[in-house]
């Protein structure tokens, strides 16, 4: 087998973020080469110098597990970070905007126990969300658990919480002051909270193929 031919089946066996799988591949492919090139100055022909550091380096079914690890720790950690950083912008935008809005609650009597319930359920699992994801982020930073079942955790939060916030966020806005619709911070609002709910489920769904166990090849 050729150098060319190792990286390849290399990078097929992975699955991961494409900026540092890129980087995995081509620092395995560099370090293949100067084994090669050490070997060539040494006297073997260039197919045997390869042939040579491709079995020092090790067959792709026992290198490809340590690199995924490490890839399923890059996605775990990215997601951790969106969820620790967008969970809260995301509360705090909305207060700001409940609290700018021309409208009033006031105006619609007291709340009933069930919109109280519903609101405060919210916060909490927006507020537990973003901590688990700076929980998770840290240990993954520290190395102090193992990468996939945090990674795999994260994703199912996520499709998890997601779909739950969103009912309750729908049903807390038919109970909102009239006129919110078209409040413009509300409407800015909107697009930023349902641009940060679309990368959560993308990274939560990065995060759950990667997290699968690797089938290297030969």
């Amino acid at each position: 087998m050729r150098i060319d031919d190792y990286v390849t089946d290399l990078g097929r066996a992975l699955s991961g973020p494409s900026g540092p799988k890129r980087d995995m591949v081509v620092e395995a492919r560099d370090s293949l080469v100067d084994a090669a090139d050490a070997y060539e100055a040494g006297g073997a022909g260039r197919e045997e110098a390869e042939r040579l550091a491709i079995e020092e380096f090790g067959p792709v079914r026992d290198i490809a597990p340590g690199f995924q690890a490490e890839l399923t720790a890059v996605a775990g950690r990215r997601l951790g970070l969106l969820l620790f950083v967008s969970v809260p912008v995301t509360v705090v935008m909305w207060s700001v905007v409940w609290r700018f809005h021309p409208g009033s609650f006031a105006s619609y009597g007291p709340r009933a126990d069930w919109h109280v319930f519903a609101s405060r359920l919210l916060d909490v699992l927006q507020l537990g969300t973003g901590l688990y994801g700076g929980a998770a982020l840290l240990a993954l930073a520290r190395g102090l658990v193992r990468p996939g079942l945090v990674t795999r955790s994260l994703g199912v939060i996520v499709w998890v919480m997601l779909p739950v916030t969103g009912v309750l966020s729908l049903v807390l806005a038919q109970t909102s002051p009239a006129g919110v619709a078209l409040f413009l911070p509300a409407v800015l609002a909107n697009l930023v909270t349902w641009a940060f709910w679309g990368m959560q489920l993308y990274c939560a769904t990065r995060c759950l193929r990667v997290s699968r166990p690797v089938r290297g090849r030969a």
